[in-house]
């Protein structure tokens, strides 16, 4: 069985990246046809450029080089909702109120994690607790 994971954040460009590239190697490592993206609730101009310097350094480090893959950060739309099979946004603190108000028909439906940003911890921290929850997802997904 396969399907599609949605990842959000807020700008599309550190956690949710992190973790759409980290579960679309995974599921490819174990032969899983299940496919991620991700998306942003409030994507942000101030980013420099495409992808966070500190996900791109982790990917690379665990042997995960992007290539054609890397794309700017894009703003989640209802079409993207409608999708996926599996959503999580990354940290229910920051996202839950989001959701609320932009989709709050889908506010409830959908999963949440944890994972501060940089403004409350560290990268590596985060990109740890990341890698942690893909893969316990992974696992559920894969006993479907």
């Amino acid at each position: 069985m396969g399907g599609t994971a949605l990842f959000l954040c807020t700008g599309n460009y550190y956690r949710s990246r992190f973790a759409e590239h980290f579960f679309n190697a995974l599921c490819r490592q174990r032969g899983l046809a299940w496919q991620a993206s991700s998306r942003g609730l409030q994507p942000s101009q101030e980013n420099l450029g495409a992808m966070s310097r500190y996900a791109l350094d982790r990917l690379r480090a665990h042997g995960i080089e992007l290539g054609a893959e890397l794309r700017m950060p894009m703003d989640l739309q209802r079409s993207d909702l409608m999708e996926a099979d599996v959503t999580v946004a990354v940290n229910e603190v920051e996202h839950r109120p989001m959701m609320q108000a932009l989709y709050p028909d889908w506010a409830d439906g959908i999963r949440y994690w944890r994972v501060h940003d940089l403004d409350v911890t560290d990268a590596e921290t985060a990109l740890a607790a990341i890698e942690e929850a893909v893969r316990s997802l992974i696992e559920e997904l894969s006993a479907l």
